[in-house]
């Protein structure tokens, strides 16, 4: 692929606790995935986004980082991570590693050194720490509320009290302070220069803060924390160091602005490369909803000159065979999941179609491990086993994330579903009893499999030259139906969100579709790519 390589890429997202384990502790490691890297390249994907991987104690899945130049010894070494990279890069695949730019972890060394300090002292300048409210300090700075729930400031022993916009373990770094700034520019480089082929940005506008820390007042603007327009100059600067390399290196962005003109500046030619775009993942199932996203999706891109990107699932989000299942699918954003009850067969079929339809959009795409199998959330982990912080500080009454989190399965009838060696210690999340069906094993077996169509559609995905084109053309059909062309060469997908079987438009070709056609015609549900005449 050229230097532009992530304009149309395929990447896929390793959440490296669940993929595989290569040493049998239960967990999975760096040792798990470089020995399922051929299982990557027949996948048909072109580079690998892995969640955190450092140093942490874990109190938000390794998003609290204590060692930003370093491996946690649950994945293995620093020197498997560059094993890693040089192993993918020979199967044509390359590594996206993740930055965690807005907070440390309270075991960092800056934190534990401003926790020592006196208030006021150089090091407490690199977070932000301020006094209370009321008469003896006992109230919080302001009102700000905590991503994962409830007050985002904890107290300490001198009664001062230190930001956190996540967990409690996870201090917010000053980005004011330019040791923070020249810090993370080294982090860049030092990832950059064993080979990462660029960096996936968490909570990308979150960075700079007002200042005055002020409350936050509803509908105020600018934010006092979200999409400030500081952080234009940070990414400016990361975007030079990015592009200082002979094959210069990608910047990814995870950024939730709903304003599409303000998501769009993110995006600038000296900014991020690409950011992605939740808007299509939280609507329902819906073809005037779908098309819409679609078109204010590339609306937002086309004047910066930027690739979209198209998501159906993540770590933090239901999966997609669930979300899709249920009789109402309007996104929660709070609880970053979907309407109840679910109908896992109808999840199937929608999932199988939306995968056809993400896959032929223009732009880049972005899988998450166990997608390609068709996983279900896992709904009914025992209470005991959770550890997803958004459910401890919601009282139990979010169910939190670890449901899309269970380590995947590979092989054979019974857990761990080759997912460790045998003789190993159980999973760090229990998987279910019944999904023997879907390891990697039983569907290469079989040709109707998700894991089968996966492949196709990407082989499909490369080979087919429309599909490198950056442009789309929505094709006349009925209201349910979503049907575009892309590129000069008669490439069409046209998937049916209706109740009803539809005629395809005239064809020469089906080259894939989700599901069997019923008398030449396309069943609700399901999709298919086409070559016109």
């Amino acid at each position: 692929m050229s230097e532009q390589w992530w304009r149309n890429a395929a990447i896929y997202q390793v959440y490296p606790r669940s993929f595989a384990d290569g040493n049998g502790d239960g967990i999975g490691d760096l040792a798990g995935v470089r020995a399922k890297l051929s299982y990557l390249a027949e996948l048909g994907v072109d580079a690998i986004w892995f969640n955190p991987w450092y140093p942490s104690p874990m109190a938000d899945g390794g998003y609290d980082v204590a060692d930003y130049r370093d491996v946690d010894p649950v994945f293995g070494t620093l020197q498997d991570a560059e094993k890693l990279i040089v192993e993918a890069r020979e199967y044509g695949i390359r590594t996206i590693v993740d930055v965690v730019p807005n907070h440390v972890s309270d075991r960092h060394p800056w934190f534990r050194a401003a926790l020592a300090a006196a208030p006021g002292s150089p090091e407490r300048e690199l977070f932000h720490f301020r006094e209370g409210r009321g008469e003896n300090g006992e109230l919080p700075p302001n009102n700000w509320e905590s991503e994962f729930g409830g007050c985002p400031w904890t107290r300490i022993d001198d009664g001062w009290w230190y930001l956190h916009l996540f967990a409690a373990a996870q201090p917010d770094l000053n980005w004011d302070h330019p040791l923070v700034r020249r810090e993370h520019e080294e982090i860049l480089r030092f990832w950059f220069d064993r080979g990462a082929a660029g960096v996936r940005i968490d909570s990308a506008g979150l960075l700079a803060k007002d200042p005055g820390l002020p409350d936050l007042v509803e509908g105020a603007s600018p934010h006092p924390y979200i999409d400030r327009d500081d952080l234009h100059e940070i990414y400016r600067s990361w975007r030079a160091i990015a592009d200082s390399y002979e094959q210069p290196r990608v910047l990814i962005g995870e950024i939730w602005v709903p304003d599409t003109e303000r998501f769009a500046r993110y995006l600038r030619p000296d900014e991020l490369h690409t950011a992605f775009n939740f808007d299509f993942l939280a609507r329902p199932w819906d073809p005037a909803q779908l098309r819409a996203s679609v078109d204010a999706t590339l609306g937002a891109h086309a004047p910066v000159g930027a690739p979209a990107t198209w998501v159906l699932c993540n770590h933090d989000v239901t999966r997609t065979v669930t979300r899709y299942g249920r009789t109402d699918t309007r996104f929660d954003f709070d609880t970053k999941a979907f309407g109840t009850p679910t109908d896992l067969a109808l999840g199937l079929r929608r999932a199988r179609a939306a995968a056809l339809l993400t896959l032929a959009l223009p732009g880049s795409l972005y899988l998450y491990q166990g997608e390609e199998l068709g996983l279900p959330e896992v709904e009914d982990l025992p209470l005991d086993r959770l550890q997803d912080p958004m459910h401890f500080r919601s009282g139990g009454t979010d169910p939190g994330r670890d449901g899309c989190r269970v380590p995947l399965p590979w092989s054979g009838v019974e857990a761990p579903f080759g997912f460790a060696p045998d003789g190993s210690k159980e999973p760090w999340l229990p998987q279910p009893a019944d999904w023997g069906r879907l390891t990697v094993a039983a569907q290469s077996a079989d040709p109707d499999s998700m894991l089968e169509l996966y492949r196709a559609a990407l082989r499909l995905r490369r080979a087919e030259r429309s599909l490198a084109a950056p442009d789309m053309a929505w094709l006349p059909t009925a209201p349910e139906v979503l049907a575009f062309s892309r590129g000069t060469e008669g490439f069409a997908c046209v998937a049916n969100l209706g109740t009803e079987p539809v005629d395809l438009p005239a064809h020469d070709t089906v080259l894939l579709t989700s599901g069997p056609l019923t008398d030449g015609q396309l069943p609700p549900d399901t999709a298919a790519w086409l070559r016109l005449p």
